[in-house]
């Protein structure tokens, strides 16, 4: 088993550095035990299980810093691998913006750790394949899919008191429905810290369902269309909002948060009052870690509040050069969300179409936030409160930030890539040309 207890983990941490002679050292271990099941043609392709572990030690003296990695933790390994990190910060350039470790810190117990979830079993795997792959088959459906689940610990000590430890569990699940006469597509993805949360024949059905009624889509101009956006839609520009949350590439003038003619955006309203988005390592839905690779403490933190930035992420360095205190990066990105369903939100549609997932999203403007990319697996037309029929798949020019100064109303709340995203539905959102993939 490559999963050290918090008491073994730091015995080997405290051994590796006594053999440091470096100004600071840091040493990260992690250790991982994952198995996996994938299919494709409604059979079962590959499974397997794998186990990882690894010690990584920072050595510095001054402000060179030298790396180097193992994965075998008895004395003269660790002896070996200290001395190789410290040959080469002898080695390397002096880095201006390197930060000394940090003192001992105080975290919040997490909760990322579900016993279940640890103890997922191969007739498990098995179970979730044939949840999906059966009822495909009974429809005429081609499934393919792939499901992974993983245990892991990481941990963290440095030269200067400080020591960090967590353990995790995590499942991930998606699966595309393909019809068989080629014309209809289906997808979803489910991704939990607790497995019984999990239901895989309820998810598989709804990517059958997405392909079945998917067939034979209809072309339709390209335009301006109000949409309603599943959570796997709006995931992908959403957090796009969180990387231009840089306190740096703001001050900097390199991003959305730069204002024009110098200074940032903090404290300004960009985006309908109704958008709140906030991080917290200890929600129950989406937990993470309660510290970061840099060993900070990670807090519930209000990033967008009722429209309004309410804070930026300051590094350690950019932090200390701006004189104020650091402030991490979000660990997961939790939008508020409202009461109605995705029936609901179709049900109050005049005109409109449901987008189940955005893909292949690319940069075209960093200054507003812009993107490109397209729509796939189940696109479709609502008239009078229905879905009326598939369309063809659009290419798409949007900005999240006016994504969200165009609301009209926020659904639900649904777990997404580690995520809480909420159904949107949004006016004039801009498809500018037609795709011919499925």
């Amino acid at each position: 088993m490559a999963i050290y207890t918090k008491e073994e983990a730091k015995q080997i941490m405290e051994k590796a550095l006594s053999f440091s002679t470096a100004d600071a050292c840091e040493i990260n271990m992690s250790g991982s035990e994952s198995g996996n099941i994938r299919y494709a043609r409604n059979t079962v392709s590959t499974a397997g299980h794998r186990s990882n572990q690894n010690l990584v030690v920072q050595s510095n003296f001054g402000k060179k810093s030298g790396t180097a990695t193992i994965d075998e933790f008895d004395d003269e390994s660790l002896k070996k691998v200290v001395k190789r990190a410290e040959e080469l910060a002898k080695l390397s350039p002096e880095n201006p913006e390197f930060m000394g470790p940090l003192g001992p810190q105080t975290y919040d117990k997490s909760i990322t750790y579900n016993k279940a979830s640890a103890n997922i079993s191969p007739e498990y795997r098995a179970t979730v394949a044939s949840s999906s792959i059966e009822p495909a088959a009974a429809k005429d459906v081609t499934a393919a899919g792939f499901f992974n689940d993983s245990y892991g610990f990481s941990a963290m000590m440095n030269s200067n008191g400080l020591f960090a430890y967590n353990q995790s569990t995590d499942s991930n699940f998606t699966v595309t429905m393909r019809t068989n006469d080629g014309t209809g597509s289906g997808w979803v993805s489910r991704d939990f810290n607790d497995i019984s949360k999990f239901d895989a024949a309820k998810a598989s059905n709804i990517a059958i369902d997405k392909a079945v009624t998917s067939r034979e889509a209809k072309a339709i101009e390209p335009g301006k269309y109000t949409v309603i956006l599943e959570p796997a839609a709006s995931v992908g520009l959403l957090q796009n909002i969180g990387s231009a949350l840089s306190a740096r590439t703001a001050d900097e003038g390199r991003s959305f948060m730069s204002k024009e003619g110098g200074g940032t955006k903090l404290g300004e309203k960009i985006v309908d009052e109704r958008v709140n988005i906030w991080s917290d390592p200890l929600n129950p839905d989406v937990p993470t870690s309660t510290w970061n690779g840099a060993g900070q403490a990670l807090k519930k933190m209000s990033w967008i509040e009722n429209g309004v930035v309410k804070n930026l992420a300051y590094s350690r360095y950019w932090a200390e050069k701006k004189g104020v205190d650091p402030v991490p990066f979000p660990s997961n990105f939790i939008m508020q969300g409202g009461d109605a369903s995705l029936e609901d939100l179709i049900k109050g549609t005049k005109k409109g179409i449901l987008v189940t997932r955005l893909w292949y999203i690319r940069n075209v403007d960093p200054q507003t936030l812009l993107y490109t990319g397209l729509t796939r697996d189940g696109t479709f037309y609502i008239e009078n409160g229905k879905i009326k029929h598939p369309v063809k798949n659009f290419r798409f020019n949007e900005s999240p930030i006016i994504m969200l100064n165009n609301l009209e109303t926020l659904g639900k709340q649904v777990r997404i890539n580690g995520n809480l995203v909420p159904y949107m539905k949004v006016r004039d959102f801009t498809f500018t040309s037609l795709s011919d993939a499925v």
